[in-house]
């Protein structure tokens, strides 16, 4: 990296760390060499292959910082603050394996009530930030985890199936794969057990498989238990069995739904009242959060919401947002992106969750597209 190009990030960075100063946010540095354990256990094993991995601690593996949300909530705890509402803002690299040595700023919201007016602060003063860094005029988009998860919540969906809907909107794979049945597979336990399972209500089938099991003499299967094996045996089961042609068409029409945030609301509650659907609570707050954007001037008819909004980060509990290049539409990598995740801190040591929200900007971007 350039000189030049070293001065141009430092100087992004101060821009945006002097508006989040400004706004009261206090800035901390976190480590910079951390457990590998805490982030693999939030974001995935799959996460592994981003890491710079440094060695081992008495049988645990380190890395580099590859992102600051879980180190700064870690200082947070850690930190005499812990229990108090706290704002904190941070600025410097991170190390994504592929990536080399990348930067980064933002913020994070420990411990608000107020959960609607801290989305819209951290959200609008992130956009002031990236504009005092030198960001073009943005694209915003919006999803919001907690709203799917309460539609889903109130079908009559088998767990797995729940899970494997949230998991693949997620990952943003297209909601016809998603939706289809698994395969039927010839499985050990053969069809002569399925036919015996689909007559019993679910702990009897799951005292049957772990039964047969036991007969078998088979005290684990690939390391499992026969109880974990019974329970990955009836959630294929279940997966194999199409969705009532009903709720296949709630699930569509819910994820089809890309507007403003406004019209977004206007056709979820029409959805939920013409499938009886009690999303009342859930789309009270959407609509508030929504006014309180409106209020710290994000121009909400340029301003997309999609039930499809994807996201590979798994602790994200609630309002989800991300920034591109206006006219880039859905192309390319965020300028910023951040959201809600009340159950982290929990995750990583506190008593109790903690309501919680941040944003990033990628400095580093910033200086290719300005």
């Amino acid at each position: 990296m350039t000189q030049s190009a070293i001065a141009s990030i430092d100087a992004r960075l101060q821009a945006a760390l002097d508006k989040f100063g400004a706004a009261g946010f206090l800035r901390r540095a976190p480590a910079l060499l951390l457990p590998a354990g805490i982030f693999l256990d939030r974001l995935g094993e799959e996460f592994r292959g981003k890491l710079y991995l440094t060695g081992e601690n008495g049988g645990s593996e380190l890395c580099l910082r590859p992102e600051f949300t879980i180190p700064v909530a870690l200082q947070h705890l850690a930190s005499p603050s812990n229990g108090e509402e706290a704002d904190i803002a941070y600025g410097g690299p991170v190390f994504r394996a592929g990536e080399g040595e990348l930067f980064q700023t933002g913020v994070e919201s420990f411990g608000r009530k107020d959960p609607a007016a801290a989305d819209a602060e951290i959200l609008g003063v992130a956009l002031e930030a990236a504009a005092a860094a030198g960001a073009p005029r943005l694209m915003l988009r919006l999803g919001d985890v907690g709203l799917s998860r309460s539609f889903l919540a109130r079908l009559e969906l088998p767990p797995a199936w729940r899970r494997r809907i949230e998991t693949g909107v997620a990952r943003g794979a297209a909601l016809e794969a998603v939706l289809a049945p698994a395969p039927r597979q010839n499985g050990a336990l053969g069809a002569g057990v399925r036919a015996a399972l689909e007559k019993s209500d679910a702990a009897s089938a799951r005292q049957l498989v772990e039964d047969l099991l036991a007969i078998a003499g088979a005290a684990t299967v690939g390391g499992r238990s026969a109880a974990e094996v019974a329970e990955r045996f009836l959630e294929q089961a279940s997966l194999q069995e199409p969705l009532n042609p009903r709720t296949r068409q709630q699930i569509v029409n819910f994820f089809a739904v890309e507007a403003s945030p406004d019209a977004a609301s206007e056709r979820l509650r029409a959805l939920a009242r013409d499938s009886g659907l009690k999303l009342d609570e859930a789309l009270e707050a959407f609509e508030t959060r929504t006014s309180f954007l409106a209020a710290r001037g994000v121009k909400l008819e340029e301003t997309v919401f999609s039930t499809r909004f994807p996201h590979a980060i798994g602790y994200y509990s609630g309002f989800m947002f991300e920034a591109r290049p206006s006219g880039a539409g859905v192309q390319g990598a965020p300028l910023l992106s951040g959201g809600r995740y009340d159950g982290l801190l929990k995750s990583l040591g506190a008593q109790s969750n903690i309501p919680a929200v941040g944003a990033a900007i990628f400095v580093d971007r910033l200086g290719a597209v300005s």
